[in-house]
């Protein structure tokens, strides 16, 4: 019951910062690690539990994505085509590859969750213009690199896509944020398919039924009182887990 709460709490908090910041997987997929899960059990189930949540911070981000239908459509493809590529990579490389470099992933997510606030200021500084907005190739090449590391690990995911974003569009910070979960959630939801499909067991569906639960509900709640949390505050208990998570996983496994 304890271990079930723990990951039903996880998948809240995870389900909350997927729709601000978008790291997260630094909370769950550490968390089952902790609970003695195997990694690609953890990053499988994982993934398709926080679909769900995803949904739900599209729902209510939905104010924020008015307008933005164009630039959705042009980079909806990047995404899908990025997180089946990136899910079918996970099972191609042997699974100690996997194994081996999951501190490295975590690694890269916790210096996306530090250097977003650089990224999004720089975004913020330049103003709501979106009739200037412009996808170039170079952009659309990013959200598929991006939509590829989202499907095979995924952590931090939402970072690195309001990075892309911020560099390459004028829309406001708030406008990246609803499309960024809209493509995250596509690469989830795309990854899932395919793991349901062709890895079912790796899926541990109690699991993936906490995470539900608890990222619908704490994407719910942060997509309606979110923008008044300490973001700051999310961001450092994000890294702590994180370099808590490699520790543990170079040293003590």
């Amino acid at each position: 019951m304890l271990e079930h709460l723990a990951i039903f709490a996880a998948g809240m908090w995870a389900g909350a910062i997927n729709v601000l910041v978008g790291s997260g997987a630094l909370v769950t997929f550490p968390t089952l690690l902790f609970l003695g899960y195997p990694p690609l059990v953890a990053n499988v189930s994982n993934n398709i539990g926080v679909v769900a949540g995803g949904l739900t911070g599209i729902h209510g981000y939905r104010r924020e994505l008015r307008g933005s239908g164009r630039i959705v459509r042009q980079l909806l493809p990047a995404s899908l085509l990025g997180g089946v590529t990136g899910a079918a990579l996970l099972f191609v490389l042997p699974e100690d590859t996997f194994e081996t470099i999951v501190p490295v992933l975590i690694g890269l997510g916790v210096l996306m969750v530090l250097i977003g606030p650089i990224v999004q200021r720089r975004t913020r500084d330049r103003g709501p213009a979106p009739e200037r907005t412009r996808l170039s190739p170079v952009l659309w090449a990013g959200i598929f690199g991006t939509g590829v590391y989202g499907g095979y690990f995924g952590a931090a995911q939402g970072v690195l896509l309001t990075g892309l974003m911020g560099l390459f569009l004028t829309l406001s910070l708030q406008g990246i944020t609803g499309i960024k979960n809209v493509l995250a959630t596509a690469v989830n939801a795309t990854a899932a398919l395919f793991f349901i499909i062709f890895a079912w067991e790796f899926v541990d569906w109690t699991v993936v039924g906490l995470i539900a639960a608890g990222s619908v509900i704490g994407a719910a709640i942060s997509a309606r009182y979110g923008r008044r949390l300490p973001t700051p505050v999310l961001r450092g208990m994000i890294v702590t887990i994180g370099l808590t998570a490699i520790v543990k996983i170079v040293f003590f496994d």
